[in-house]
This record gives C-alpha cells, sequence and structure tokens, in this order.
C-alpha cells in the first residue's frame, strides 16, 4: 500500500519508514496536518498513519478533513498517539478515525492493523465498484424499457408519460404544444411485396429521419405501433408544426425507398395529422391524440402523401 506517514517527528516518521518499507509498502510523509493534506490530494494514499498532536492542525482537524469528501475519496485513518486515554480513542473515533495505536507501535501490532485495514479498503472498493455497476445498469434499464426495440426510438409507454407531462407544462405556461400523428402509406403492401425484414428495415430508416426532424432537445419521436409514429412538439404552434411536418416529408422522400405497391408513387412516403393546441389544466393527453388522428385520416382521405392539419 501507500502510506501517508504524518507526524511533526523527523524522528518517529524514519521509524515508521524503517518498519514499512521492509514490509513492501511505499512511504510518503508530512510534518504537519495542512501539509498532509497537500500530499493526500497528490499521492492519493491508500491509508494514513497519523499523529494526534501536530502544530499548525493536529490529527483530528486533519482528519475531519479527510472525511469531508466523498464516498470515492475515503481512505482508512489509524491514528498515533502518546495518550492511553479511553477519550483519547473516543476522539479519534468520533474525528473519523478507524483505529487508534499507542506510540511506540510494535512492527508486529502496526503490520497486523495495517493488513487489517487494507482488506476492509479492498472489500469497500469492491462494494464501490458492484454499487456503480449496478447504478450503470439500472440507468440502461431504464433507457431501455423507453425505447421501441425495433426503431430505437420512444416507445408507446414512454410517450404517454412524455406527453402527460408536457401537456401539463404547457397549460402552466399557456404555451402552445404540437402533435404529428405519422403514418407510412401503404404499409402492408410493402410487407407483402418486399418481406418483413425489408419492412423492419425500412421502419428502422423511416425512424432514423423522424428523430433528425427533432432539432430541439425537448421534442420527442415516438413509434405509436406498426407503421404509425409520433412527433411530440412542446412550445410549437400550427405553423412551426407543418414546417417540421415538411421537414419530415422531405427526408422521407430522400431516402428513396422503392415502393412498387404504393398507389400514390414509386417510393414510400408518408401521411401525417398534424394537432396543436394550447391546453387547458384540465385538458387530457387523449385530446391532442384525437386531433392529430382525425387529421390523419383526412390525409388518408385527401390520397394520402400529404400533411393536414387539425381544423385546416
Amino acid at each position: 500500500m501507500r502510506i501517508l506517514v504524518v507526524d511533526d517527528s523527523p524522528t518517529v516518521r524514519a521509524g515508521l519508514r524503517r518498519m514499512l518499507e521492509p514490509m513492501g509498502h511505499e512511504v510518503v510523509e508530512a510534518a504537519d496536518g495542512e501539509r498532509a493534506l497537500s500530499v493526500w490530494k497528490a499521492q492519493r494514499p491508500e491509508l494514513v498513519l497519523i499523529d494526534v498532536q501536530m502544530p499548525v492542525m493536529d490529527g483530528y482537524a486533519t482528519a475531519r478533513h479527510l472525511r469531508s469528501g466523498g464516498e470515492a475519496d475515503w481512505v482508512p485513518i489509524i491514528f498515533l498517539s502518546c495518550g492511553e486515554e479511553d477519550q483519547d480513542l473516543e476522539r479519534a473515533i468520533e474525528a473519523g478515525g478507524d483505529d487508534y495505536l499507542v506510540k511506540p507501535a510494535s512492527a508486529v501490532v502496526l503490520s497486523a492493523k495495517i493488513r487489517a485495514m487494507h482488506r476492509l479498503e479492498t472489500m469497500r472498493r469492491r462494494l464501490l465498484e458492484t454499487t456503480h455497476e449496478l447504478a450503470a445498469s439500472n440507468r440502461q434499464l431504464e433507457m431501455l424499457s423507453r425505447q421501441d426495440g425495433l426503431t430505437g426510438l420512444a416507445n408507446r409507454r414512454y410517450l404517454d408519460a412524455f406527453l402527460s407531462t408536457e401537456m401539463r407544462r404547457a397549460a402552466r405556461t399557456e404555451e402552445a404544444i404540437s402533435l404529428i400523428m405519422v403514418d407510412v402509406d401503404f404499409f402492408k403492401k410493402y410487407n407483402d411485396e418486399y418481406g418483413h425484414q425489408a419492412g423492419d428495415d425500412c421502419l428502422k430508416r423511416i425512424a432514423g429521419s423522424l428523430q433528425s426532424s427533432c432539432r430541439r432537445p425537448a421534442d420527442l419521436a415516438a413509434r405509436y405501433g406498426g407503421e404509425e409514429f409520433t412527433l411530440v412538439l412542446p412550445d410549437t404552434g400550427a405553423d412551426g408544426a407543418r414546417r417540421v411536418a415538411a421537414t419530415l416529408a422531405a427526408a422521407i422522400g430522400a431516402l428513396a425507398i422503392a415502393h412498387a405497391q404504393s398507389s400514390v408513387g414509386p417510393l414510400v412516403t408518408l401521411s401525417q395529422g398534424i394537432a396543436t393546441l394550447v391546453p387547458a389544466a384540465e385538458s387530457m393527453p387523449e385530446e391532442l391524440i384525437q386531433r392529430a388522428d382525425e387529421a390523419l385520416y383526412r390525409a388518408k382521405e385527401k390520397g394520402r402523401n400529404q400533411a393536414v392539419a387539425h381544423g385546416g
């Protein structure tokens, strides 16, 4: 281990060095608590042996400073003192120490204490690593629970939660929120013509275009179900939603995905229904979805491959 020895006596420090180095430990030194904190930050020792009585900053104050960091900065601390009173041990533990030895400490006792601290530090680090790994796994699971497995867009579950939150926020701020319902034209015929694997690939490419059409971090692209998608556009009025729909249509056209069975052209196209609302406190997400769905139905009635706004 790298051990920080803190004592105002050069003789004591030298004696501890002579004990510790033959045990295989690396020793760094400090003559007072203030210097110890600087050395600790620079060297990051794995154990601190510290005297109680020192000039500038005593051992108790130094230990409290060492313990003021986060969990990742924790290091075992063993106090060394000439005092044998119970209150000395109590003060050492209260200050953040893990053990207390009366000077002069024998090499056998010191070695045993260090081995015990090393075991504790090893277990603590393993626990910390496991905790970090578990937290990372939980974050990954949370992310996956929000994603559609095929397209990588937000799934229906997350869409519902997101839309509900944004509707409440829009009601508080009295801002407009828009939703675009998107349907791939004649997708069943596409699957029949090219197969389901090609159909999946087609949906993935369309999903990429939907995602790229979300220019702001607040926007959300989601898979609604099957070949239907949605774009949720907070703080967006009707004109802004129409521009997003036009951008999306152009992006899909640029993909130039062949669709021999489409009745509206040789390439894959989209029908889009746009709904915009400044919600009231009692407004429900279903109201916005229904309006967008009605607009989508009209877009299909009018020949598909176009965007129609609700009420427009």
